[in-house]
């Protein structure tokens, strides 16, 4: 199975915090690596045989970091500025031949999150969690446990089932029928799929300085400090 990371954003959110890198680089201060290398890391222990990561804002990043992996590569959307991450899924879809997981380039997560979409049998799956309060979460509303909206506020659902985490497993066969929209992002091209939520699972997005805070309070302790 391969993984792929959608990592083509400015991350402008974050400002000086990030220096002229993708967001993917940063490194929060009790860690010792990237959260893009934890993610390429985790993933191969897991047994991922190859990961191909979305490029677009200082691409050349995340092209000095694959010559140092035997398997990442990397695929730019060159209209990165004015495209969604959909449309980064789209650009890099040829450099995909298997069954896939998709992870954002923001996460800090524990490693159970991936080995769950793995372990089960279905070929098409959203990782959701139980509530966060991280200010910025993407709710999720299921019916018969199947994605039918998601959105950042609440009152544009009827009910909240789960919050999005931003890591799913996609079938090569479901890649090959999304309908795909230049300027939309990926996690609306999932409608229809099953979501498999974890109540309790640690994790959380680094996309603000106040998201950092957050991950170096709260998440990183509750991961071992790892």
């Amino acid at each position: 199975m391969q993984a792929v990371i959608l990592a083509a954003g400015m991350g402008s959110r974050l400002g000086a915090l990030k220096g002229d890198k993708p967001k993917g680089f940063l490194i929060p201060p009790t860690m010792k690596e990237t959260l893009v290398e934890r993610s390429i890391r985790l993933l191969f222990e897991c047994g991922i045989s190859s990961i191909v990561i979305g490029t677009g804002y200082q691409s050349h990043y995340y092209d000095e970091l694959a010559l140092r992996y035997t398997n990442v590569e990397t695929c730019k959307n060159l209209d990165f500025f004015h495209t969604g991450s959909g449309y980064t899924l789209e650009c890099i879809q040829k450099c995909i031949s298997e069954d896939f997981l998709l992870l954002e380039s923001d996460l800090l997560y524990e490693k159970r999150a991936l080995e769950v979409l793995l372990n089960d049998e279905r070929k098409d799956l959203i990782l959701g969690s139980g509530a966060t309060s991280s200010g910025d979460e993407v709710y999720l509303q299921t019916e018969a446990n199947r994605l039918v909206n998601l959105s950042k506020r609440k009152d544009e659902l009827a009910h909240i089932d789960g919050e999005l985490v931003g890591i799913s497993k996609i079938s090569l066969h479901t890649l090959s029928k999304l309908h795909f929209s230049t300027h939309s992002d990926y996690e609306y091209l999932l409608k229809g799929f099953e979501v498999l939520k974890i109540e309790d699972l640690v994790w959380c997005e680094i996309d603000t300085p106040a998201h950092l805070q957050r991950a170096q309070e709260l998440i990183i302790p509750k991961l071992g400090g790892k």
